[in-house]
């Protein structure tokens, strides 16, 4: 079993910043490529942001300049910092993180999504 659980969403207002932070658990060996999703009402999944176990990252052009992704290693753990919040970023916010198991394989996980309204 794996788990990954978020925190940090929330109500903010316009320009301001939130931390996300999304940690996993379970019968982890280790982690490759970890990052961020979001869904917007009536609109599609998004990729936001990812990070290789290497440090590597990666942006949608839609928050470049404004979040940034960062991964610590020795505790499973992914974080989003979001600046110069906009109310477009109102969305439900996923992580994800390949995970090559204990026992064998990989595969992604997926948390539960956490709720970000900017309201402007």
């Amino acid at each position: 079993q794996v788990q990954l659980v978020e925190s940090g969403g929330g109500l903010v207002q316009a320009g301001g910043s939130l931390r996300l932070s999304c940690a996993a658990s379970g019968s982890i060996f280790s982690i490759g490529t970890m990052g961020w999703y979001r869904q917007a009402p009536g609109k599609e999944r998004e990729l936001v942001a990812s990070i290789i176990s290497g440090g590597s990252t990666n942006y949608a052009d839609s928050v470049k300049g404004r979040f940034t992704i960062s991964r610590d290693n020795a505790k499973n753990t992914v974080y989003l910092q979001m600046n110069s919040l906009k109310a477009e970023d109102t969305a439900v916010y996923y992580c994800y993180s390949y995970v090559n198991r204990v026992w064998g394989g990989g595969m992604d996980y997926w948390g539960k999504g956490t709720l970000v309204t900017v309201s402007s």
